[in-house]
Order: structure tokens, then sequence, then C-alpha cells
């Protein structure tokens, strides 16, 4: 079951479409979907959760905590929509494309992708690239 919640003034504008997108990427991995908890926050709210739980004091756009079990996806994922709209600026693409790329990312490191090596990030990249092609596509 995918969930979304909102600590600030900001909701995704159909709900339906996205938890029907992000279950399809599940599948398209061989896992099966648990419960995801998506939290769309602002940058102090996860700015507090990356120096309590990850002793970071930087600004993040993301932070997941995976809770899966063998190939069953589970996790809360908090986004900062403040950070996805500078990025979005940053990177010159729209702001909808920058918030799908942020949310299949969580996603992608439950089903076990990495980003740490430059090599993870190549093929990270990729994964995320390949996942919003499929937004487009007309779910069941």
């Amino acid at each position: 079951m995918i969930s979304f919640n909102y600590e600030l003034d900001f909701e995704i504008p159909n709900e339906e479409q996205y938890s029907c997108w992000i279950s399809n990427v599940i599948l398209s991995e061989e896992k099966s979907e648990g419960e995801i908890n998506y939290i769309f926050c602002d940058d102090d709210y996860l700015l507090d959760l990356n120096q309590k739980h990850l002793n970071h004091d930087t600004l993040t756009d993301i932070i997941s905590f995976d809770y899966s079990l063998g190939k069953e996806i589970h996790g809360d994922v908090y986004i900062s929509i403040e950070r996805v709209r500078e990025n979005a600026e940053d990177f010159k693409v729209s702001f909808d494309e920058e918030l799908r790329r942020v949310m299949i990312h969580g996603i992608l490191h439950y089903c076990g992708f990495k980003d740490k090596t430059v090599s993870d990030e190549q093929l990270m990249r990729t994964k995320e690239d390949e996942k919003i092609k499929m937004f487009h596509v007309k779910q069941n």
C-alpha cells in the first residue's frame, strides 16, 4: 500500500496515478509492494531528520528509511518540496519531472540500487530515466 502524507501546503495532483506508477515500477524490478509512505515536507523538517537520524547537517531533497523484507518493499520516503523546486530550476527540468525522479529514487534504493560510486550513480540515473518514462504509459 502506498500512502501520501503532507507536512506542508502541497499535494500531489493525482495520487492514484502516482500510486499505480510506483506499483508498476516495483513489479518491473521483480519486487512486491508492501507498505510505502511518502512524506512531503520542507527543508527544516528534513534537515531535522537528517541531523537526528543520520548525523548530517546538510540540506537534502530525500531521505529514505528502508524496512524491506526480502523482495517485499517497505519504507518511509521523506521529500523536501523546497529542494525539489530548487533542483528543478538548477537542472532546467520541470518541477513534476524532478519530483518523479526523487520519488522513484527512494524506491530504487529499496530495490537494491546504490549511488555512492560513479558507476552506481550512472546506473541509478539510467534506472530513474527508465522508470520516469513508465509514468507516461497508460496505467490499468
